[in-house]
């Protein structure tokens, strides 16, 4: 009697559970559901936006000076700045609403403030070089220009640091050793 009582007991915490486990399942579906309709939503919103922005005469334009720094060969933790310089062409201000990289490896800074027409300014970019080997990232600018997306790259190629050795003494194995 105890052994089905045991028995019973042992089935019905197993189902409510594996009712559990469904439920909280469920909602993580309908949770992500939402997001992804939420995400769609705003990327329609910023589709919307940005050919409003293109169909505007007056709208900012921007241009860099380059739209990729290559730094070449360098030593694993040299200096990994670099600068890009643009200009607003147009005739609104223009307002860089994010700029981001395509790795945490790699860290932009740009101006927060609006950019009157005819000015110019810098986006900084911050290379990690601690990482060797090739590189290759890179920096999304959007913001309020008639090309609202703009791709900047940054490349390169690290060697790690040499090495230190010491410096190895000529033996001279045909001689016998002195004792003194």
């Amino acid at each position: 009697m105890k052994k089905l009582v045991l028995l019973v007991a042992g089935l019905f915490f197993a189902a409510i559970f594996v009712n559990a486990q469904v439920s909280t399942s469920q909602q993580s579906d309908e949770a992500k559901k939402k997001e992804m309709e939420k995400k769609q939503m705003e990327l329609e919103k910023q589709q919307a936006e940005a050919n409003a922005q293109a169909n505007n005469p007056n709208a900012p334009i921007i241009t860099f000076d380059k739209l990729e720094h290559d730094y070449g060969t360098i030593e694993q933790n040299a200096n990994g700045d670099c600068e890009f310089k643009f200009t607003n062409e147009g005739k609104e201000p223009l307002i860089l609403s994010n700029v981001r990289s395509s790795c945490g490896c790699t860290v932009p800074t740009w101006p927060r403030q609006p950019i009157l027409p005819g000015q110019s300014d810098v986006i900084k970019v911050h290379y990690d070089t601690k990482r060797v080997g090739i590189i290759s990232k890179t920096i999304t600018v959007i913001s309020n220009a008639k090309v609202g997306t703009l791709t900047l790259k940054i490349k390169g190629n690290i060697l790690g640091a040499p090495t230190e050795q010491m410096p190895e003494k000529e033996i001279n194995k045909e001689s016998a050793p002195v004792n003194k």
